[in-house]
């Protein structure tokens, strides 16, 4: 008879938890997977996929604007958020079951429950079965959290925004993240009248600075009302919506608010620490570098240790997981290097150091270039770009590229690759330029534009 009912349990169906789930399945291990809510996770489900969709759909206004003046005779005839919204969510069912589908044709076990940890070997699930595994991984994910404020229960959070029964007229967004930026370029898109309040002094804080003033001018620019070094200090309904006191002393009425305002992982209740899993201030599961926790039979990847919060970060981590407890190959997951992209309206493709942080390691040039792209100047939009690489006076290598323009994600995971390789500046320009297009910008910057010792 087994020691123990799996070989490994999963207690998550985000990316990071079905792919090592598929993966040591393959490999011969029994696995079993609890998925309390949806499979596919945040991604799929609240995050990446219906986001990226919805930025699809925000930026035809624009493409139509752009079309007109190409000599297109087309008009518009106004957003249609129900009929989208049926698509959207039909997609999504879509791509769930093929995760569903993933874990079945491959042999793993799924649970449609909620699982808690019970000791170092123990799972007990919300439909009160309990099984033993000799590997438990933790794939929980993380979830939006609102400030503790009066009347923070009137607002909602991204979790709520793709299941919106209308588009408001007008939406206050609180934050300055990602998640903030790139739903302010959403629902302006799409028609709504949105107002931004962000406490720091700058949106998208921890990215180049060149790079996110330019976003936030571009933002202001399309007809974002942004407010910087404004927090909001009570939320109360009335007879016309929302009423929100800020801290800068205004009183506005908004249909709708949204809370962008931070993440925090799925830890709570699990039985981690009882378990000898040790959690960090925010509620992070504590991991070595091969994602193992003090509780040498329990893992942990994704969101849930708030290490690196990306889609291909977590899968990535849970492939390395697999090597390490399954195929006696220890595999540290490599979190140097990693491309994003920032879906604000423009993108943002980031890699590497930012000016400001490479500056504190050392000697180095900048090389940066901005300018209006040949499509919307000629449709005589004032729209800019920026294309800028950060580089090592010593050794020459790119320590960093940034861009900000119209399909910025797709080039900064090309620039990626050079970047990742260690490609220095003249490598990038014994690079053929390919004409005409935005990114050959990289590989023509002849003269540094500025220069720190």
């Amino acid at each position: 008879m087994a020691e123990y009912d799996f070989d490994l349990f999963v207690i998550g169906g985000g990316s990071g938890g079905v792919r090592a789930a598929r993966v040591a399945a393959q490999n011969g291990q029994t696995v079993a997977l609890a998925e309390e809510d949806r499979y596919g996770g945040t991604c799929v489900i609240r995050g990446c996929v219906p986001k990226k969709l919805m930025v699809f759909a925000s930026g035809f206004p624009g493409m139509i604007e752009e079309a007109q003046a190409y000599g297109w005779q087309v008009s518009q005839s106004g957003f249609h958020w129900p009929e989208f919204k049926t698509k959207l969510h039909a997609e999504l069912d879509r791509l769930e079951g093929i995760y569903r589908n993933i874990l079945k044709n491959n042999g793993v076990k799924s649970f449609d429950a909620r699982a808690t940890v019970a000791g170092p070997h123990g799972v007990k699930l919300s439909t009160g079965e309990e099984f033993t595994a000799r590997h438990i991984l933790l794939a929980m994910g993380g979830k939006p959290v609102k400030p503790d404020l009066p009347g923070a229960d009137l607002g909602m959070t991204s979790n709520d925004i793709f299941h919106m029964d209308e588009l408001p007229s007008s939406m206050l967004i609180i934050g300055g993240g990602y998640i903030a930026c790139e739903f302010a370029g959403v629902m302006n898109g799409l028609g709504t009248k949105v107002t931004q309040y962000y406490r720091g002094a700058q949106v998208l804080r921890g990215f180049d600075d060149e790079a996110r003033g330019l976003v936030a001018e571009e933002m202001i620019q399309n007809g974002i009302d942004l407010h910087l070094g404004t927090d909001i200090i009570s939320l109360e309904r009335d007879d016309k919506g929302i009423r929100v006191k800020a801290t800068n002393g205004e009183e506005r009425h908004f249909d709708t608010v949204l809370f962008a305002t931070g993440r925090r992982p799925n830890t709570d209740d699990m039985g981690l620490e009882q378990a000898g899993v040790q959690l960090g201030r925010g509620g992070e599961v504590v991991v070595d570098d091969y994602s193992q926790t003090a509780a040498g039979s329990i893992w942990a990847v994704g969101d849930a240790t708030n290490r690196v919060n990306l889609t291909p970060v977590a899968i990535r981590e849970g492939m390395a997981f697999v090597e390490t407890a399954f195929k006696d190959n220890p595999t540290k997951p490599d979190h140097d290097l990693i491309p994003t992209a920032i879906f604000t309206q423009p993108e943002m493709g980031t890699v590497g150091l930012s000016e400001e942080e490479a500056r504190e390691k050392g000697p180095i040039e900048v090389y940066a270039t901005s300018f209006k792209p040949m499509q919307t100047a000629f449709a005589g939009k004032s729209s800019r770009v920026l294309m800028k690489l950060i580089v090592c006076a010593d050794s020459r290598r790119v320590l960093g590229c940034h861009i900000v323009a119209p399909q910025a994600g797709e080039m900064i995971q090309l620039a990626g690759i050079a970047v990742k390789m260690g490609a220095t500046k003249e490598q990038f320009d014994a690079t053929c330029a390919v004409h005409p297009t935005m990114a050959e910008e990289l590989v023509t910057m002849s003269t540094p534009v500025r220069h720190y010792d």
